[in-house]
């Protein structure tokens, strides 16, 4: 049985399979040289996490900001880069570790901050509706955003960016948890996916390739 390039031992708290995209990554592809106007070459990235540059997936996203209750789609946010994660408020461990990262990351940057948003996708739409999204995202950092749809929205999205996710029940089937991707991607200021962020990557290095893509 095949597995993931990038292990993670999460905390042993509860079973909690974490996958870091390795799709995603068996599918990256190198960065070819673009040229910008006037014949000048645009700079080459030099990027510490997986470069995603012409995937062939994670081309839309079509939720709700659970903020504002308006519709969000990549062109939203245009003109800023995106680092976006997929999860669930009731995670134990991945999902706030995650976000606290993404705080670090944010601050790190400095005045390059304002130009990133973070952003949160729940998988588990049943339980946490806007109400607990806004309870729960903001805690973190208040400029980060949660976006969540119905059912059917939530798997079109995670179908979309590659990230698995199923329900993994407790032993009286009173409750459940999550098995889910536990990989970020970054999305460029022109809407386009860009990068896979594995749980393990370092600050620096993520800060550094944000850093690359802010300032292209």
């Amino acid at each position: 049985m095949k597995t993931s390039p990038f292990p993670i031992t999460a905390p042993a708290s509860r079973r909690h399979l974490l996958r870091t995209g390795a799709a995603a990554v068996a599918l990256a592809v190198g960065s070819p040289l673009l040229l910008a106007g006037c014949n000048r070459q645009a700079p080459q990235m030099n990027f510490k996490s997986t470069d995603l540059d012409g995937a062939d997936y994670g081309k839309s996203l079509d939720l709700t900001n659970t903020a504002t209750g308006k519709p969000v789609s990549l062109d939203t946010f245009k003109g800023k880069v995106v680092l976006l994660f997929f999860g669930f408020t009731q995670c134990p461990d991945i999902c706030p570790t995650t976000l606290l990262k993404a705080k670090e990351i944010k601050e790190a940057l400095g005045k390059d901050g304002d130009k990133l948003d973070v952003v949160f996708v729940t998988l588990d739409p049943e339980r946490d509706t806007a109400e607990v999204m806004q309870a729960y995202v903001p805690s973190f950092d208040p400029s980060f955003i949660g976006l969540r749809g119905d059912p059917a929205a939530t798997k079109k999205a995670a179908r979309e960016f590659r990230v698995f996710y199923q329900k993994v029940p407790n032993q009286d089937g009173s409750s459940y948890t999550l098995d889910h991707t536990a990989a970020s991607y970054v999305i460029d200021k022109d809407g386009k996916l860009r990068l896979l962020v594995r749980y393990t990557d370092a600050v620096p290095d993520i800060v550094s390739d944000l850093k690359q893509l802010i300032a292209a």
